[in-house]
């Protein structure tokens, strides 16, 4: 089989790479893979311990996808037995433990939604049930012997438990150690993972290095951010696009991200080559292209890849009807608001962000003063995305995270910096 060069892989391998190591252990194994004829097989994990993927969970099947275009071996390893133990990143608690049968449901429903990125002809899905459930009370005993109590506790989310005083099950410690000897059971030329994932990850290269396998490499995506921009997509924080949304939901949610995130979105969630998205900031830089039609074209792309591309084009033109109905044109002006703006933001008891309206119809040019804004406001003369609103206050998750503002016949976008 042949394979494009080193450079042309490396390319569309490395864009949105957080971290790759070693990078030039990557080099050669590509090199030895083109000199062989022979793909590289590559691996990533994921535990059905939830049965919806959002976009944040893609950055890593897009990953896949990459390796899978240059002719790679994909594997999608689906972790129905480390789901019993659950993973401690980023966790401060020991998870609650899933049971066999809502894996089994989960595991289902991810093949099903995977393979919306994947190519499901040329992808290997495996189970690490296959190996791990096999493994005798010996077996586990030295596997467990190559690692120390002290190795463990390096880990952070086990070492501020520690220092807290909180507990730290056991069976916890033998999460890392379960999923690096998935590598060595499939043989792994490189394995994918988040950056909180580098101590998980590195335990695979240590167990292959036991079992006298090359070393396998490992490239770690970065945490994708939600649709606020800060806080890592998640559904828990209301700031997630599911891949199961309906394409409308889908197509204005993407819109509502700010020109800055646009980019980030560009590199981890398609396929375009880096060089590509730079040309594309060039363009939008010196005016030849509308950042407005850049970010439409992001929402095309994305919806596309979960729908289809006659239903991407159905709500990019109903998103444009409804800001047509609105009496707002879609090139409406922008501007950037911080959050940190005195006056502008209350704290609520719930951790919420409340905005105050007059504040921000003020330093978005609306109302020369806060009082005029009041004003306006009492005379019913403003609306918030095409809604007429009377409040003194709104939370930031009900003003979106792109809002159009309109006193008059006026109208401004609002991006929020943080």
């Amino acid at each position: 089989m042949s394979f494009p060069s080193v450079e042309d892989q490396l390319d569309l391998i490395a864009k949105g790479a957080a971290e790759i190591l070693p990078l030039e252990a990557l080099k050669e194994r590509i090199s030895q893979s083109i000199a062989s004829g022979k793909p590289m097989r590559i691996k990533a994990g994921f535990d059905p311990t939830a049965p919806d993927l959002h976009l944040g969970h893609t950055v890593l099947i897009r990953k896949l996808r990459h390796f899978q275009k240059l002719g790679h071996t994909v594997i999608f390893l689906i972790g129905d037995s480390t789901a019993l133990i659950g993973d401690p990143t980023g966790r401060n608690v020991t998870r609650k433990p899933l049971t066999p049968e809502q894996i089994s449901v989960n595991a289902e429903t991810y093949k099903e939604q995977v393979f919306k990125i994947l190519d499901p002809i040329k992808t290997e899905v495996r189970y690490n049930s296959e190996w791990l459930d096999k493994l005798s009370y010996y077996d586990l005993v030295k596997l467990l012997g190559q690692f120390t109590v002290s190795q463990m506790l390096e880990r952070e989310e086990f070492h501020k438990r520690f220092n807290d005083e909180q507990p730290i099950g056991l069976h916890e410690m033998i999460y890392p150690i379960a999923q690096g000897y998935d590598s060595v059971a499939l043989q792994c030329d490189v394995e994918l993972g988040g950056t909180d994932q580098k101590f998980n990850l590195m335990r695979g290269r240590d167990l292959q290095k036991h079992f006298g396998q090359p070393q396998q490499i490992i490239l770690m995506n970065p945490i994708l951010e939600g649709l606020d921009g800060v806080q890592k997509m998640s559904k828990s924080l209301n700031n997630a696009i599911g891949i199961h949304e309906p394409p409308f939901e889908m197509y204005g949610k993407l819109m509502s991200i700010s020109d800055d995130l646009m980019w980030r979105y560009w590199t981890l969630l398609t396929d375009l080559r880096q060089s590509e998205i730079a040309q594309m900031q060039a363009d939008v830089a010196s005016g030849a292209l509308h950042p407005m039609q850049a970010k439409k074209n992001l929402a095309h792309s994305i919806t596309t890849d979960f729908h289809s591309k006659a239903e991407a084009d159905s709500a990019a033109d109903n998103w444009a009807k409804q800001f047509q109905q609105r009496g707002v044109s879609e090139d409406v002006p922008v501007i950037k608001v911080a959050l940190t703006e005195e006056g502008l933001t209350t704290p609520t008891e719930d951790g919420t962000t409340t905005i105050k309206i007059a504040k921000l119809l003020h330093l978005a040019g609306l109302a020369a003063s806060t009082g005029e804004a009041n004003r306006k406001i009492a005379e019913n003369a403003v609306s918030i995305n095409g809604e007429k609103f009377s409040g003194k206050t709104a939370s930031l998750h009900q003003l979106t995270q792109s809002p159009i503002l309109r006193l008059g016949k006026k109208s401004i976008r609002v991006e929020w910096l943080q």
